[in-house]
């Protein structure tokens, strides 16, 4: 009989996963606490080994097609016009804009559209108890119903409910930068750039194109205070509004559609654990290493989803002992610790060279930034730095599937 994975969280990690798996002859079962597909979010990137994978999964394509038409980052002044601009990458991981820039709901739903017919989805759900009991996992969902299974895999966001049953006690670092996610209606005056505003007081607005017909709106600021992305949304709401109160540009734009737009509010963190599975169960994601703001968190999940896969192996040629399970998840672990660790190498002086305090200190940026055409300028490798994560860097496992 096929083994079975039960797999909590449906974005992007956890159907990938299931997509993975099935592929390698297992039954999958995915609950989400959603009642549905979450088809709202903002821009992703996938680059390099992402990318990749994204290939393996013949869904390469598919994401092209459904990108946000994104051209590049302009940074503007308080006026809108350009200080600096970096076109599109071409290829798989130049350029702070991704040759692959799509929502992140357009690419969980090609892949939930890949796995619908072969991966059993319970939407409105979420496991509340498991028992490892050596051989197998018995899990109980909220609805009260129970769920044998050989493997239990946690694929869920930084806040992750699930993850202390688990691997309880995680440590979430909150990196001080809170950015506020709208959608909002798109102007004559939106265009395909990526365009990025800075003001006093490490703040910043960011407008971005989709492919839906409105735009993408980032408000983020660094703060000492923690806990904001705990608040209710009113509370988060008179966050904003004091916040940026005498931000120009186009701020008052993004202030003044808070009342009707969709909106997610994060905190921005990263998890550091100490390991990643215990017995039959293991997180994926997220949940196990949240990264922080650089972009790699789309890549990541996705080589994730498929080096616990093929290290898993075939139903059909490997045991289903608990040494073999323990001893698939260790490798897994091995393999993915050290491209975590570089993409949580994020530097404090990094966020405040992004995020400029005072107002020379932004006056500085804008100084730079115009000569950042030159790679050789101090901050221009800064911007090249952080915009292009070091996904070329990791060498997937070729992983044969049987036929």
């Amino acid at each position: 009989m096929s083994r079975h994975a039960l797999i909590s969280g449906a974005s992007i990690a956890g159907p990938a996963l299931a997509h993975e798996l099935n592929a390698r002859g297992w039954r999958t079962t995915v609950v989400e606490r959603a009642p549905r597909l979450r088809d709202e979010g903002q821009n992703i990137d996938v680059r390099g080994a992402g990318r990749e994978v994204l290939r393996r999964m013949d869904l390469e394509d598919a994401a092209l097609a459904a990108g946000t038409g994104e051209v590049g980052l302009r940074f503007v002044d308080d006026d809108g016009a350009a200080v600096a601009e970096f076109p599109a990458g071409e290829g798989d991981t130049a350029g702070g804009t991704a040759e692959m820039e799509i929502l992140r709901g357009e690419l969980s739903r090609l892949i939930h559209e890949r796995t619908r017919d072969t991966t059993d989805y319970r939407f409105g759900e979420q496991i509340r108890e498991l028992t490892d009991h050596g051989d197998g996992v018995t899990t109980r969902l909220a609805g009260g119903e129970e769920i044998e299974a050989d493997l239990v895999v946690v694929a869920e966001g930084t806040r992750s409910r699930t993850r202390d049953l688990v691997l309880p006690g995680a440590e979430v670092t909150e990196l001080g930068l809170q950015v506020a996610y709208l959608t909002i209606p798109r102007t004559a005056d939106d265009d395909r750039w990526w365009r990025w505003h800075s003001a006093p007081g490490s703040r910043s607005t960011s407008l971005r194109p989709d492919n839906r017909g409105t735009t993408r709106a980032m408000l983020a600021f660094l703060s000492d205070v923690r806990g904001l992305g705990e608040l209710d949304r009113d509370a988060q709401v008179t966050v904003l509004r004091r916040t940026y109160a005498d931000v120009g540009w186009q701020a008052p734009r993004v202030l003044a559609a808070l009342e009707d737009a969709s909106m997610y509010f994060d905190a921005v963190a990263q998890i550091r654990l100490p390991r990643w599975s215990t017995g039959r169960t293991v997180l994926l994601g997220d949940a196990a290493w949240a990264t922080g703001p650089f972009g790699t968190g789309t890549t990541l999940a996705l080589v994730g989803a498929h080096i616990l896969a093929g290290e898993l192996g075939d139903t059909a040629d490997t045991a289903d002992t608990t040494a073999d399970t323990t001893a698939a998840l260790a490798r897994y672990e091995e393999r993915m610790r050290p491209f975590v660790a570089q993409a949580q190498d994020v530097k404090p002086a990094a966020l405040r060279a992004m995020n400029p305090r005072s107002a020379a200190g932004l006056a500085v940026q804008r100084t730079v930034l115009g000569l950042a055409g030159s790679l050789s300028s101090v901050f221009g490798g800064l911007v090249e730095k952080l915009s292009t994560p070091r996904a070329e860097a990791i060498e997937l496992p070729d992983y044969r599937l049987t036929a």
